[in-house]
Protein backbone atom coordinates (compact mmCIF):
# COMPACT_ATOMS: atom_id res chain seq x y z
CA UNK A 1 0.00 0.00 0.00
CA UNK A 2 1.42 3.37 -1.19
CA UNK A 3 2.81 5.83 2.02
CA UNK A 4 0.91 8.80 2.53
CA UNK A 5 1.91 11.53 2.08
CA UNK A 6 0.89 15.18 3.94
CA UNK A 7 0.13 17.88 1.59
CA UNK A 8 0.25 21.06 3.63
CA UNK A 9 0.68 24.23 2.68
CA UNK A 10 3.34 25.17 -0.45
CA UNK A 11 3.94 28.59 1.39
CA UNK A 12 4.66 27.09 4.36
CA UNK A 13 6.82 23.93 2.81
CA UNK A 14 8.82 26.74 1.04
CA UNK A 15 9.33 28.61 4.55
CA UNK A 16 10.36 25.61 6.27
CA UNK A 17 12.77 24.41 3.27
CA UNK A 18 14.13 27.84 3.40
CA UNK A 19 14.80 27.58 7.14
CA UNK A 20 16.50 24.17 7.07
CA UNK A 21 18.48 25.32 4.18
CA UNK A 22 21.97 25.71 5.95
CA UNK A 23 20.75 22.27 8.14
CA UNK A 24 20.51 20.61 4.47
CA UNK A 25 23.70 21.56 3.20
CA UNK A 26 25.56 21.14 6.67
CA UNK A 27 24.28 17.05 6.42
CA UNK A 28 25.60 16.80 2.95
CA UNK A 29 28.74 18.20 3.60
CA UNK A 30 28.72 15.65 6.52
CA UNK A 31 27.74 13.03 4.17
CA UNK A 32 30.40 13.84 1.53
CA UNK A 33 32.84 14.03 3.74
CA UNK A 34 32.01 10.53 5.21
CA UNK A 35 31.91 8.97 1.88
CA UNK A 36 35.29 10.14 0.84
CA UNK A 37 36.83 8.81 4.08
CA UNK A 38 35.11 5.22 3.28
CA UNK A 39 36.73 5.36 -0.37
CA UNK A 40 40.04 6.65 1.52
CA UNK A 41 40.15 4.31 4.05
CA UNK A 42 38.43 0.82 3.35
CA UNK A 43 38.79 0.99 -0.67
CA UNK A 44 36.43 1.89 -3.37
CA UNK A 45 34.30 -1.45 -3.23
CA UNK A 46 33.11 -0.48 0.38
CA UNK A 47 32.43 2.72 -0.57
CA UNK A 48 30.25 1.32 -3.56
CA UNK A 49 28.73 -1.08 -1.45
CA UNK A 50 27.81 1.65 0.88
CA UNK A 51 26.47 3.77 -1.72
CA UNK A 52 23.90 0.75 -3.38
CA UNK A 53 22.82 0.31 0.12
CA UNK A 54 21.66 3.63 0.61
CA UNK A 55 20.16 4.01 -2.77
CA UNK A 56 18.55 1.54 -2.39
CA UNK A 57 17.04 2.16 1.02
CA UNK A 58 15.69 5.78 0.03
CA UNK A 59 14.33 4.00 -3.40
CA UNK A 60 12.23 1.74 -0.89
CA UNK A 61 11.54 4.29 2.13
CA UNK A 62 10.95 7.40 0.16
CA UNK A 63 9.91 6.30 -3.27
CA UNK A 64 7.78 3.31 -2.32
CA UNK A 65 9.90 1.14 -4.88
CA UNK A 66 8.91 -2.67 -3.71
CA UNK A 67 11.46 -3.88 -6.49
CA UNK A 68 14.18 -1.77 -4.45
CA UNK A 69 12.96 -3.26 -1.29
CA UNK A 70 13.56 -7.11 -2.31
CA UNK A 71 16.60 -6.17 -4.04
CA UNK A 72 17.91 -4.77 -0.73
CA UNK A 73 16.74 -7.69 0.96
CA UNK A 74 18.57 -9.59 -0.89
CA UNK A 75 22.06 -7.41 -0.95
CA UNK A 76 21.98 -7.57 2.76
CA UNK A 77 21.32 -11.18 3.01
CA UNK A 78 24.53 -12.04 1.26
CA UNK A 79 27.08 -9.71 2.50
CA UNK A 80 30.50 -11.50 4.48
CA UNK A 81 30.65 -10.20 8.04
CA UNK A 82 33.49 -7.74 7.35
CA UNK A 83 31.02 -6.25 4.62
CA UNK A 84 28.22 -5.84 7.42
CA UNK A 85 30.43 -4.41 10.02
CA UNK A 86 31.71 -1.64 7.02
CA UNK A 87 28.04 -1.20 6.42
CA UNK A 88 27.00 -0.67 10.06
CA UNK A 89 29.55 1.41 11.01
CA UNK A 90 28.97 4.13 7.88
CA UNK A 91 25.39 4.50 8.37
CA UNK A 92 26.12 4.56 12.10
CA UNK A 93 28.36 7.51 11.46
CA UNK A 94 26.62 8.72 9.35
CA UNK A 95 23.57 9.04 11.37
CA UNK A 96 25.50 10.50 14.51
CA UNK A 97 26.84 13.39 11.58
CA UNK A 98 23.34 14.05 11.06
CA UNK A 99 22.43 14.31 14.54
CA UNK A 100 25.62 16.86 15.10
CA UNK A 101 24.14 18.78 12.15
CA UNK A 102 20.70 19.09 13.81
CA UNK A 103 21.62 20.13 17.05
CA UNK A 104 23.74 22.65 15.46
CA UNK A 105 21.06 23.77 13.42
CA UNK A 106 18.65 24.26 16.88
CA UNK A 107 21.72 26.12 17.96
CA UNK A 108 21.48 28.52 14.87
CA UNK A 109 17.64 29.14 15.11
CA UNK A 110 17.71 29.79 18.42
CA UNK A 111 20.18 32.43 18.13
CA UNK A 112 18.42 33.80 15.39
CA UNK A 113 15.32 34.13 17.02
CA UNK A 114 17.37 35.90 20.12
CA UNK A 115 18.78 38.40 17.95
CA UNK A 116 15.16 39.11 16.50
CA UNK A 117 13.67 39.71 19.86
CA UNK A 118 11.63 36.38 19.37
CA UNK A 119 10.87 34.26 22.35
CA UNK A 120 10.80 30.57 21.24
CA UNK A 121 8.41 28.55 22.90
CA UNK A 122 10.08 26.32 25.64
CA UNK A 123 12.63 29.23 26.15
CA UNK A 124 13.12 30.67 29.68
CA UNK A 125 12.04 33.96 28.52
CA UNK A 126 8.95 32.41 27.23
CA UNK A 127 8.24 30.71 30.59
CA UNK A 128 9.05 33.69 32.55
CA UNK A 129 6.84 36.10 30.15
CA UNK A 130 3.70 33.45 30.70
CA UNK A 131 4.09 33.59 34.23
CA UNK A 132 3.98 37.12 34.34
CA UNK A 133 0.91 37.31 32.24
CA UNK A 134 -0.63 34.59 34.36
CA UNK A 135 -0.15 37.13 37.47
CA UNK A 136 2.49 35.89 39.14
CA UNK A 137 4.93 38.50 40.47
CA UNK A 138 8.51 38.57 40.88
CA UNK A 139 8.38 37.89 44.72
CA UNK A 140 6.42 34.55 44.47
CA UNK A 141 8.90 33.61 41.74
CA UNK A 142 11.62 34.59 43.88
CA UNK A 143 10.11 32.50 47.02
CA UNK A 144 9.53 29.52 44.85
CA UNK A 145 13.00 29.55 43.48
CA UNK A 146 14.27 29.65 47.07
CA UNK A 147 12.36 27.22 48.11
CA UNK A 148 13.19 24.80 44.75
CA UNK A 149 15.85 22.05 44.55
CA UNK A 150 16.81 20.73 41.36
CA UNK A 151 19.21 18.07 40.92
CA UNK A 152 19.82 16.37 37.73
CA UNK A 153 22.04 13.54 38.57
CA UNK A 154 24.79 12.04 36.27
CA UNK A 155 24.70 7.97 36.44
CA UNK A 156 27.20 5.42 34.80
CA UNK A 157 26.65 1.85 33.69
CA UNK A 158 28.70 -1.01 32.90
CA UNK A 159 26.75 -1.57 29.52
CA UNK A 160 27.82 2.22 28.50
CA UNK A 161 29.07 1.92 25.02
CA UNK A 162 29.78 5.12 23.66
CA UNK A 163 33.83 5.66 23.88
CA UNK A 164 35.07 9.01 25.11
CA UNK A 165 37.40 9.11 22.42
CA UNK A 166 34.65 8.86 19.98
CA UNK A 167 32.85 11.62 21.75
CA UNK A 168 35.99 13.70 22.06
CA UNK A 169 35.68 13.31 18.04
CA UNK A 170 32.12 14.35 17.79
CA UNK A 171 32.64 17.47 19.53
CA UNK A 172 35.45 18.60 17.69
CA UNK A 173 32.94 17.87 14.94
CA UNK A 174 30.06 20.09 16.43
CA UNK A 175 32.62 22.92 17.13
CA UNK A 176 33.77 22.87 13.08
CA UNK A 177 30.04 22.85 11.89
CA UNK A 178 29.05 25.52 14.33
CA UNK A 179 31.74 27.59 13.13
CA UNK A 180 31.15 27.59 9.28
CA UNK A 181 28.64 29.93 9.44
CA UNK A 182 30.98 32.67 10.69
CA UNK A 183 33.51 31.99 7.84
CA UNK A 184 33.82 35.00 5.60
CA UNK A 185 36.59 33.50 2.90
CA UNK A 186 36.69 30.72 0.54
CA UNK A 187 40.47 29.51 2.37
CA UNK A 188 38.39 30.04 5.99
CA UNK A 189 35.53 27.29 4.66
CA UNK A 190 38.45 24.96 2.91
CA UNK A 191 40.19 25.12 6.17
CA UNK A 192 37.51 24.32 8.13
CA UNK A 193 36.39 21.44 5.54
CA UNK A 194 40.23 20.13 6.06
CA UNK A 195 39.80 20.10 9.61
CA UNK A 196 36.19 18.12 9.40
CA UNK A 197 37.95 15.69 6.99
CA UNK A 198 40.67 14.73 9.68
CA UNK A 199 37.82 14.77 12.33
CA UNK A 200 36.36 12.56 10.86
CA UNK A 201 38.87 10.36 9.26
CA UNK A 202 39.84 10.18 13.23
CA UNK A 203 36.01 9.37 14.20
CA UNK A 204 36.54 6.38 11.31
CA UNK A 205 39.98 5.09 12.17
CA UNK A 206 38.45 4.62 16.40
CA UNK A 207 36.58 1.82 17.22
CA UNK A 208 32.88 2.23 17.97
CA UNK A 209 32.84 -0.39 21.29
CA UNK A 210 35.07 -0.84 23.66
CA UNK A 211 36.99 -3.94 24.09
CA UNK A 212 37.54 -3.91 27.94
CA UNK A 213 35.66 -2.89 30.72
CA UNK A 214 35.01 0.29 32.51
CA UNK A 215 36.56 0.69 35.63
CA UNK A 216 35.09 2.91 38.48
CA UNK A 217 37.97 5.20 37.92
CA UNK A 218 37.33 5.12 34.08
CA UNK A 219 33.70 5.65 34.48
CA UNK A 220 34.23 9.06 37.15
CA UNK A 221 36.66 10.41 34.67
CA UNK A 222 33.98 10.11 31.65
CA UNK A 223 31.53 11.92 33.86
CA UNK A 224 33.76 14.65 35.22
CA UNK A 225 34.52 15.13 31.44
CA UNK A 226 31.00 16.67 30.75
CA UNK A 227 31.27 19.71 33.26
CA UNK A 228 33.54 22.21 31.42
CA UNK A 229 31.61 20.87 28.54
CA UNK A 230 28.00 21.67 29.52
CA UNK A 231 27.16 22.48 33.34
CA UNK A 232 30.30 24.69 34.05
CA UNK A 233 29.15 26.82 30.43
CA UNK A 234 25.43 26.78 31.08
CA UNK A 235 24.86 27.31 34.78
CA UNK A 236 26.20 30.71 34.94
CA UNK A 237 24.21 31.68 31.76
CA UNK A 238 21.29 30.30 33.34
CA UNK A 239 21.10 32.16 36.40
CA UNK A 240 21.98 35.29 34.45
CA UNK A 241 19.13 35.22 32.51
CA UNK A 242 16.69 34.78 35.30
CA UNK A 243 18.43 37.83 37.03
CA UNK A 244 18.38 39.72 33.54
CA UNK A 245 14.41 39.20 33.85
CA UNK A 246 13.99 40.00 37.60
CA UNK A 247 16.24 42.96 37.81
CA UNK A 248 16.99 43.89 41.41
CA UNK A 249 16.60 40.81 42.96
CA UNK A 250 18.85 37.94 44.00
CA UNK A 251 17.87 34.96 43.05
CA UNK A 252 18.43 31.66 44.91
CA UNK A 253 21.11 28.72 44.09
CA UNK A 254 18.11 26.42 43.25
CA UNK A 255 19.77 23.87 40.75
CA UNK A 256 22.67 21.47 42.26
CA UNK A 257 24.07 18.96 40.22
CA UNK A 258 24.82 15.42 41.72
CA UNK A 259 26.02 11.97 40.37
CA UNK A 260 26.54 8.92 42.45
CA UNK A 261 29.53 7.26 40.23
CA UNK A 262 32.35 6.21 42.73
CA UNK A 263 29.89 6.08 45.43
CA UNK A 264 27.04 3.28 44.58
CA UNK A 265 26.42 0.70 47.21
CA UNK A 266 23.49 -1.24 44.92
CA UNK A 267 26.05 -4.23 44.89
CA UNK A 268 28.81 -3.29 42.57
CA UNK A 269 31.70 -5.26 43.92
CA UNK A 270 34.16 -3.13 42.79
CA UNK A 271 32.61 0.05 44.96
CA UNK A 272 33.87 0.65 48.47
CA UNK A 273 35.50 3.19 50.80
CA UNK A 274 38.49 3.21 48.68
CA UNK A 275 36.42 4.12 45.69
CA UNK A 276 34.28 6.66 47.14
CA UNK A 277 37.60 8.29 48.30
CA UNK A 278 39.23 8.48 45.55
CA UNK A 279 35.76 9.58 43.51
CA UNK A 280 35.83 12.57 46.04
CA UNK A 281 39.21 13.51 45.58
CA UNK A 282 39.19 13.52 41.94
CA UNK A 283 35.77 15.59 41.65
CA UNK A 284 37.53 18.01 43.86
CA UNK A 285 40.31 18.23 41.67
CA UNK A 286 38.06 18.36 38.26
CA UNK A 287 36.18 21.28 40.10
CA UNK A 288 39.48 23.19 41.03
CA UNK A 289 40.72 22.92 37.94
CA UNK A 290 37.81 23.60 35.69
CA UNK A 291 37.07 27.32 37.70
Amino acid sequence: MPRSRPTGNPAHSDTAAQKNKPLVEDIRLLGRILGDVIREQEGVAAFELVERVRQLSVAYRLKDDAGAGRALDRLLKGLSIDQTVSVIRAFSYFSHLANIAEDRHHVRRRRLHDRLGHRQPGSLVHSLARLNKAGIDADTLLQTLQQAYVSPVLTAHPTEVQRKSILDAEFAIARLVGERDGLATDRERDDNEAALRARVTQLWQTRMLRYTRLTVADEVENVLSYYPLTFLRQLPRLYAEIERALPGHVVAPFLRMGHWIGGDRDGNPNVGAHTMRAALARQAEGSCASI
